[in-house]
């Protein structure tokens, strides 16, 4: 087996239990208070010969557009030059931020343009889904070390010029809404706030959403500052995540898999509890043993998990993609009951 199929898979073996305390600022949103996605169409100039060709019709006319705002008229089919690029800007708008307030804004071409290195990207008013400006953006581009010379980013690089009103300090009450879907969850944050702050303040509306009515004695801001340091006994499903570009899979420690065969390509393997009697089986840990001669993992008694299986199947020589396609397999069979995210 080649040393970087090997590599390439990394097991990281977390969370021992899946009941543990969190902050509820940690769980939770605040309904309304949310940043804003901001997108933008823009100019870059002062490219060394590495910016859209005449053949991007829409820049040519963008550079005729912007001459003509400056009282230079030109005809967009007499526009030769390669020193400038078409490119989208985007930016986040965060909750609350005000007039004047800078923002970190990314650069990407999206003509034929060679490269953005070294260009100065003239003002670009943002917008919002509602088509209001919210932002203008100006500044020379940094790519910094990606590599990628068709995106870059501009630090500080927009002047918020419009604010989104959202009157928060005078409500009386709010929503917290849980970034994962669970009734026992939202229960638990219902009982827990009851219990801190000596009344029922707290209200839980379904699996996600809790509604929350502020104490007299505090301001919301307060209130809402107090609510996200309260720690709360929180459990996770447990779940299988990985990462098909780097062959990265990230599982709880304690994910079993029920007794099953497998096939697949020229891989055949079966899972077992039973104790091995092949004399030339290995130990590949946590009492897992291997044998490569039977295709069989045993785990001697135990329940098999999710680490020992991936480790017998590297062993193997499975590749990262092999082992994928066999963990997406085994869930479908119902031998893993745990989620299997593939991103």
């Amino acid at each position: 087996m080649r040393k970087e199929s090997l590599k390439s898979i990394i097991i990281f073996l977390v969370f021992s239990s899946l009941m543990w305390g969190q902050k509820i600022g940690d769980i939770a949103n605040i309904v309304g208070v949310r940043d804003n996605q901001l997108i933008g169409y823009g100019l870059v100039v002062g490219l060394n010969g590495s910016g859209d060709k005449s053949a991007s019709k829409f820049t040519m006319q963008s550079i005729a557009n912007m001459l003509e705002s400056v009282n230079v008229k030109v005809s967009p089919n007499d526009i030769k030059s390669k020193n400038i690029a078409a490119v989208m800007v985007t930016a986040t708008l965060p909750a609350f931020a005000k007039q004047g307030d800078k923002l970190d804004i990314v650069v990407s071409s999206i003509g034929d343009a060679k490269s953005i290195a070294g260009g100065t990207l003239l003002m670009t008013p943002l917008t919002a889904v509602d088509g209001n400006i919210y932002a203008l953006a100006q500044g020379a581009i940094s790519l910094g070390e990606s590599g990628n010379l068709l995106s870059g980013n501009i630090l500080s690089g927009a002047s918020v010029e419009r604010e989104v009103s959202y009157d928060l300090y005078n409500k009386e009450n709010a929503i917290l809404s849980l970034k994962t879907s669970d009734f026992q969850n939202a229960i638990r944050v219902q009982k827990v706030l009851n219990g801190v702050f000596g009344e029922n303040i707290a209200k839980a509306i379904d699996s996600r959403t809790i509604k929350i009515d502020k104490p007299k004695n505090l301001s919301m801001i307060e209130f809402l500052a107090l609510v996200q340091e309260v720690n709360v006994d929180y459990s996770m499903r447990e779940k299988i995540i990985v990462d098909e570009r780097s062959g990265t899979i990230i599982a709880g420690v304690g994910i079993t898999v029920e007794p099953i065969v497998v096939t697949h390509g020229e891989i055949t393997i079966k899972i077992t509890q039973d104790t091995l009697t092949d004399p030339k089986a290995t130990d590949i840990g946590d009492g897992t043993t291997l044998s490569p001669s039977q295709n069989i993992i045993s785990t001697n008694g135990k329940k098999p998990t999710i680490s020992s299986v991936v480790r017998a199947l590297q062993k193997m020589g499975a590749t990262p993609k092999n082992i994928i396609s066999i963990l997406s397999a085994m869930k479908q069979s119902g031998a893993i009951s745990a989620d299997l995210e593939i991103v």
